[in-house]
């Protein structure tokens, strides 16, 4: 592999050039041997690297692909075949192309020498840093099928946790989108019809009713600036949470959430638990795991509070002591984790916390529907209400003169 590297000499004097290498710490290294101080240092692409990023636009790789593809791999390994035979054999069956292609550059890395833990840090975009060092770990105790299958594991397990919550949010985003695609083209089309015949009765009009025509009329008018405005907030809110701080604001934002905040903290604490316990299991160092963990949690809060964990055990103190501060995290967490500190068996304790919150999440994914559906129907209604009562209430004015 080729590194195109920046660096400075002993004497401030920078350097350009490229280097040959395993990987990129192997590169670092070279650097360093040869008295340079690297300051950037990334691969160069091969023209199959820029097709691959290519088919990576049209085409991704989704967790129940990786995990089937796992799973093959842990029989294949299990049974003795040649690493490179085993990847050469999965893909060629898989109907993914952007897989396939990643399939053969890993196994064109292991026919070449390197392990096969290395060959997936080239693809970071498709393999997390959790999976990697649980293969990492199998590769060095000696039972890399085992590592594999805890991955595959792993990956279903936070397939099933996402398939549930998608169902859980499907019903209320799409009521909610309905409601609002069907309010858009009342106010813009109809509305302005119904008060151009409260106008022609001549009638004295209420002020909620000159408020309902002035919203008709500046819709009817205005309509496509509104539109643009709507799009252009969706597109604002979309880069800014792709920020680290506005992804930092939405995570706190969600967790504040009736209903859905209380669902997503027991996702987070399900996916700290069992990939914890995953890592650990597989013997990973506790300080490593949780630096590790906290990049697949999924939320900035509960990742900060991970890592605080992580420095917390590296100068020698217990994770339970930063869990037991942190607002973001229950009480009965923290004093598991910390019975399971104080008993050596904190990886038997995790399953058991995520086990306990996975059952949770199943319980509240499957009445998400009972508990929302009146928050819905009551703000469904009052916007209702305020239409037919701004429209009706000049007819019934007329009425009470006659």
């Amino acid at each position: 592999m080729k590194f195109s590297f920046r660096a400075k000499t002993e004497t401030g004097q920078e350097r350009v050039g490229v280097v040959e290498a395993m990987s990129r710490d192997a590169a670092i290294q070279i650097l360093q041997s040869n008295g340079l101080v690297p300051f950037s240092v990334q691969e160069e692409k091969r023209e199959s690297e820029v097709l691959r990023d290519f088919t990576r636009m049209w085409e991704g790789v989704n967790q129940k692909e990786l995990m089937v593809m796992f799973r093959q791999l842990a029989t294949l390994v299990g049974a003795r075949v040649p690493m490179v035979s085993a990847l050469d054999t999965l893909a060629e069956q898989t109907n993914n192309s952007y897989l396939r292609m990643i399939l053969k550059e890993i196994e064109d890395d292991v026919e070449d020498g390197a392990s096969f833990s290395e060959s997936l840090e080239k693809h970071p975009a498709v393999f997390t840093s959790l999976m990697i060092s649980m293969v990492k770990a199998g590769e060095i105790s000696g039972s890399l099928h085992k590592s594999i299958e805890v991955v595959a594991d792993n990956i279903e397990k936070n397939y099933q946790l996402s398939s549930k919550i998608k169902g859980a949010l499907f019903y209320p985003g799409f009521v909610l989108t309905t409601a609002f695609i069907i309010g858009f083209l009342v106010v813009t089309f109809i509305l302005p019809k119904l008060t151009l015949m409260i106008r022609d009765l001549g009638v004295a009009i209420p002020w909620y009713t000159s408020v309902l025509m002035w919203v008709g009329d500046f819709m009817q008018t205005y309509w496509w600036a509104v539109l643009i405005a709507i799009i252009g907030v969706g597109i604002f809110f979309y880069y800014y949470i792709n920020t680290d701080a506005g992804q930092s604001d939405w995570n706190r934002i969600v967790l504040k959430l009736p209903v859905i905040g209380e669902l997503m903290r027991y996702v987070y604490i399900t996916r700290f638990a069992e990939n914890l316990s995953s890592l650990l299991s597989g013997g990973i160092p506790i300080v490593k795991a949780l630096i590790i963990v906290s990049d697949v949690t999924g939320n900035q809060v509960f990742r900060s509070t991970i890592l605080h964990a992580a420095e917390e055990v590296k100068s020698g103190g217990a994770m339970s002591t930063v869990f037991l501060r942190s607002p973001v995290i229950p009480p009965i967490v923290s004093q598991m984790v910390k019975i399971g500190e104080e008993s050596g068996s904190i990886s038997k304790v995790l399953d058991g916390v995520a086990n306990f919150y996975r059952s949770e999440v199943d319980n509240i994914a499957r009445n998400m529907a009972s508990l929302i559906e009146p928050v819905l129907i009551v703000f469904l209604g009052i916007g209702v209400g305020i239409m037919v009562i701004g429209i009706l209430m000049p007819i019934y004015n007329i009425a009470g003169q006659l």
